[in-house]
């Protein structure tokens, strides 16, 4: 019976283990479109993946919220802008096979020493789907020598068109006026941590402005997202859904 006993502790013991060792999966939404269904994965913070028909797209991949080496590979992956809880050489090697496209920023090649510079305001067809770099930048919020957290040019939000699907992950930026301009956005990741990004209000803003269909706050850090469910309350355009996105 004390061998008996001792083999049951010793099992549960090892399934603990083995358990410390199983990745928890992450949320994952899958919305439909055209070309078959869109599966976006909430990895964290502003790291995304997109997976539509068997192409994946990694979108500021982190190790820090991810161990790439279990993640599907990536064809396409997008860089937003060069602070390293976007840029992340070590996640973009693990999640690189022969053929992944990478679209970044000046400031991230020159870092990362390969890529595909994408300007704001440029268009590039890649894999059957157009990538479009838009502006993201801070008006308002600034370092204390004045400078913005994140200057105009420095950095790229992106939108993405698949399916007759338009996805806009707009980086780390304000709600600055190009947002006004944006058009038949689907589904749209707006940031809201401080001091770097949006106040609640200005997220309120911008999705008034614009009208995406589906918003998915991210890079929300501690930012209380029921403050901005209170401001889109009575807001039919657009459907508020608040995932892990730390």
């Amino acid at each position: 019976m004390k061998d008996q006993r001792i083999i049951i502790v010793l099992i549960i013991i090892l399934a603990g283990v083995l358990m410390s060792f199983t990745q928890i999966p992450f949320e994952q939404d899958t919305i439909q479109t055209n070309q078959g269904p869109l599966a976006i994965t909430f990895i964290g913070h502003g790291t995304l993946m997109f997976t539509i028909n068997k192409m994946v797209i990694q979108v500021d991949p982190v190790s820090g919220y991810a161990d790439y080496s279990t993640l599907p590979k990536a064809d396409l992956i997008l860089v937003t802008h060069h602070h390293g809880d976007h840029l992340d050489p070590a996640a973009i090697e693990k999640s690189s096979k022969p053929g992944t496209e990478i679209i970044l920023t000046e400031t991230c090649a020159q870092q990362l020493k390969k890529g595909t510079v994408l300007k704001n305001g440029e268009t590039r067809i890649i894999k059957g789907l157009t990538i479009e770099a838009v502006p993201a930048y801070n008006l308002v919020h600034k370092r204390d020598n004045g400078q913005p957290f994140h200057p105009k040019g420095e950095g790229n939000g992106y939108i993405i068109t698949c399916g007759y699907k338009k996805i806009y992950v707009a980086g780390d930026t304000e709600n600055i006026p190009e947002m006004s301009n944006l058009k038949g956005i689907d589904i749209a990741f707006l940031p809201m941590n401080l001091p770097y990004t949006m106040t609640p209000e200005m997220v309120a803003e911008a999705v008034k402005a614009f009208k995406p269909k589906i918003l998915y706050p991210y890079h929300y850090g501690e930012t209380d997202v029921n403050q901005l469910l209170t401001l889109l309350k009575g807001f039919p355009e657009t459907e508020v859904r608040v995932r892990k996105l730390q």
